[in-house]
């Protein structure tokens, strides 16, 4: 079938090929325009990357609530020696952000003074309905002469909260400590509006690289809030967001030299990543282009094959980003550094093309490309295979790569059979010289091997394979989803120290509680709130926030407005006696007693006022596609997922979201996937090799990529690295690069030394290209990078012994 093809293109003149190579780049160029005029763009965003998990619908819209609260918010923390020095700095920076920020951030705030006074304002009318646990307990058990004496005792004290028409409603003063118990504890004190808080031992910001100094004097915090508008991992959202930010920081240095600044929140981490990314793609690509390049002018001495290999890698670079484009409408940053890598792959078609050139000096550039013809076919199918498992990946990320580097492949390969024959047709400079360094490499490979006898043979491979067992056994698995990305220390350390400051910070991790019904839910999370005190008792976590506080059940209202009956019904008379207050409040208090009953606060009511406004996207009512109430709780401080999960597990009505945690479960799967993939595209390979190819011969060149899978893993085995799905889809790559080295030496038909020379430059390209994606500052790149590295190392150092096993099995 191959020969078949490569007998037709062979009738075709060179000048037609041309054009039709001509007329399929003008076609990528006219869709090319047209993406971009559509409103194709480069994505920045790291979650783009993450895999889709389907949830069910409720679970769903908390994710996406929880997502819009955490995702875009941004702290800043204002330190000084001065307490009212760190105030000052926060409101400077509070009014700047407010003057010119506006249409990039909202809510900046520090502490909500209005906040307490809506919550009065709406609970205050539903106060007979309300009791804390402690009073609760103390009307069930008989101890209403201690409530007396205690309101009594705020009588009398001049520092009392009590006021006249305070005590005229709520003779007991019991509202005031259910408003105290509605705020959220934390360490935070408020000062002219501004939350503060201390910290000890600070590490400077100014200089990230610092030593931790041990000054027992502590420093005060003012804490900032804001949330930015658009995502935070929007390129150009970052440039507005941080230009702002830069300008009030600015403007604050000049006032106040000493003050230091602490930051935290998604926007300084995408900030990083972006910057390094973009770092990285004109820093690696940069480099790979002049390896190849230089490499193609050392090994042909010829300005030609140079411009022509640089044609290449642009058209196959073009057909990729605008099928990319074309599928996804979008194109990933991270496809891009991915996607370097493209040259130093498609390229290897050029040098194959070149090499044979130079071996056969006498064949026209029509007759070479007739000749490669079979070999380049199958080393596209195999690699295009090796693509399309990588694009199996839960990731649009990965899915982006695959067809990114499938496409800039075929790109290539359309090149060489297309434009070749009239474009490399000039003459080359004799290249005997490198030739003969190729014959003598397998010479020397010929010589070794000829020492081995069939024994000799199997205690080699045998004990190679005991070895790279051994290595293999020592391989731990790491699927973490954050090795995404790492980002720059003095960010963490200033996020770390801001999220301590405010007892834990909220976490990406929270718990989603159901319910068949509004009381039904309600009731759920007051049966959870024990076990959340439980939760910080044992230090699990550093905080929680339930909406349990704010909206009581109908039953527990109910309770409460019974055991208060006591008070309003039975005993107030004694009360307002003992208390010495007019007896004429008897019937006001009583009147206002029975009219409230039946008055509930549900959850309509309290969302919809300005005290419940900021609560609301924690409470999820039913929709069409769900049929259950759901409620959002907040952790913070998590420090044992594990153990947290089994402290929730026996409440059938709780769920613990770990969104992270289920992508590393996901990228798990997909790792033990890829391998099992990885084993399937060599069967399939061997039995497409075995149409071209003997059995023996076909498994032969199959075990080339296999072997160097192996002992790539042995290597990572060895060195301590920790197994990921990055490492995986790497070997897949190892498989579709290094078995087109085996191909090439399986057709060359004891011919080998062009074939040599050719897979020498490849294999140099191709570790060029992989080896620099190894020194990424991205975790994700550097595993991908570092096994492509090893592993296509070792299919150069194996390949050669297909030549041998061609005579053998000829």
């Amino acid at each position: 079938m191959i020969d078949r093809l490569a007998s037709l293109l062979g009738q075709c003149s060179a000048k037609l090929k041309f054009i039709l190579w001509i007329g399929f780049i003008s076609i990528i160029v006219l869709i090319g325009i047209s993406l971009w005029q559509s409103g194709a763009k480069v994505q920045s965003d790291i979650l783009a990357m993450l895999p889709n998990i389907q949830e069910d619908p409720l679970t769903e819209v908390a994710l996406s609530r929880v997502e819009d609260q955490l995702a875009n918010s941004l702290y800043l923390g204002f330190v000084s020696n001065n307490k009212n020095q760190a105030i000052s700095a926060a409101k400077s920076a509070m009014a700047e952000l407010n003057l010119n920020g506006k249409g990039t951030f909202i809510d900046i705030k520090s502490a909500d003074m209005t906040q307490v006074e809506s919550l009065n304002d709406y609970y205050f009318s539903h106060r007979f309905q309300l009791l804390t646990q402690q009073q609760a307990d103390s009307l069930k058990n008989g101890e209403l002469e201690q409530m007396i004496d205690q309101a009594e005792q705020q009588l009398y004290n001049a520092f009392s909260y009590a006021t006249s028409t305070l005590i005229a409603k709520d003779p007991l003063l019991l509202y005031p400590q259910n408003l105290q118990a509605l705020a959220p504890k934390q360490a935070l004190e408020v000062q002219q509006g501004i939350l503060i808080a201390k910290l000890v031992n600070q590490v400077s910001s100014k200089v990230p690289s610092q030593v931790p100094t041990q000054d027992s004097s502590p420093k005060f915090v003012a804490i900032v809030m804001a949330k930015g508008l658009g995502s935070a991992f929007n390129p150009k959202v970052q440039e507005q967001q941080i230009a702002v930010l830069k300008q009030a920081f600015d403007k604050l240095m000049l006032e106040d030299k000493e003050i230091e600044i602490l930051k935290a929140g998604a926007l300084f981490h995408a900030v990083a990543a972006t910057i390094s990314a973009k770092n990285e793609v004109t820093r690696l690509g940069l480099a790979s282009l002049i390896g190849v390049s230089l490499l193609v002018w050392l090994a042909f001495r010829s300005f030609m094959p140079l411009a022509i290999a640089l044609l290449t890698i642009s058209s196959s670079m073009l057909v990729a980003i605008v099928m990319t484009l074309l599928i996804f409408s979008e194109l990933h940053l991270l496809t891009l550094v991915f996607g370097t890598s493209l040259i130093g792959i498609a390229i290897d078609y050029s040098f194959h093309f070149y090499c044979e050139r130079l071996n056969k000096p006498k064949a026209t550039a029509n007759q070479v490309t007739q000749g490669i013809f079979p070999a380049i076919s199958l080393a596209l199918i195999t690699s295009v295979l090796a693509y399309s498992a990588i694009g199996l990946a839960p990731f649009p990320g990965m899915q982006q790569v695959a067809i990114f580097c499938a496409s800039g492949l075929v790109s290539a390969y359309i090149t060489i059979i297309l434009a070749y024959p009239l474009l490399a047709s000039g003459k080359l400079p004799k290249g005997d010289q490198r030739l003969k360094f190729a014959d003598s490499y397998l010479q020397k490979i010929n010589d070794l091997l000829s020492h081995l006898n069939a024994k000799g043979w199997s205690l080699l491979l045998i004990t190679s394979l005991l070895i790279s067992g051994l290595g293999i056994t020592m391989l731990t698995a790491d699927d973490d989803i954050r090795n995404l990305q790492q980002s720059p220390p003095e960010i963490l350390e200033q996020e770390s120290t801001l999220r301590q400051l405010l007892s834990g910070g909220t976490d990406n991790q929270f718990l989603l509680v159901r319910g068949d019904s509004e009381q039904a839910l309600l009731q759920n999370l007051q049966a959870l709130a024990p076990r959340l005190n439980s939760a910080v008792e044992k230090a699990l976590i550093g905080n929680a926030f339930s909406l349990n506080n704010y909206l009581p059940s109908h039953k527990q209202q109910a309770d409460n407005y019974r055991l208060q009956g006591e008070i309003y019904r039975d005993k107030l008379d004694t009360i307002i006696s003992r208390l010495g207050l007019n007896d004429s409040l008897a019937p006001a208090l009583q009147q206002a007693y029975q009219s409230a009953d039946g008055e509930y606060i549900d959850a309509a009511s309290f969302l919809n006022s300005k005290a419940g406004q900021v609560f609301a996207p924690l409470w999820i009512e039913p929709s069409k596609t769900q049929a259950q109430y759901g409620a959002i709780v907040l952790l913070g401080g998590i420090t044992d997922i594990d153990q947290l999960k089994r402290h929730f597990a026996d409440l059938s009505y709780v769920q613990l979201i770990d969104k992270v945690g289920d992508i590393s479960l996901v990228m798990g799967k997909y790792r033990q996937l890829t391998l099992i993939l990885l084993a399937l595209a060599m069967l399939v390979a061997a039995i497409i090799f075995s149409t071209r190819f003997n059995i023996k011969l076909a498994c032969c060149v199959i075990a080339v990529p296999a072997l160097s899978a192996i002992f790539t893993l042995a290597i990572l085995g060895f060195s301590g690295s920790s197994l990921t799905l990055f490492h995986a889809l790497a070997l897949i790559l190892v498989f579709g690069i290094g078995v087109d080295y085996s191909l090439f030496f399986a057709e060359s038909k004891q011919q080998s030394r062009g074939v040599m020379m050719a897979v020498f430059m490849s294999a140099t390209s191709t570790i060029l290209a992989f080896g620099l994606l190894a020194f990424s500052s991205t975790p994700a790149i550097h595993y991908f990078g570092l096994t492509l590295l090893i592993g296509i190392s070792f299919t150069f150092m194996l390949s050669p012994f297909i030549q041998t096993f061609t005579r053998i099995f000829k």
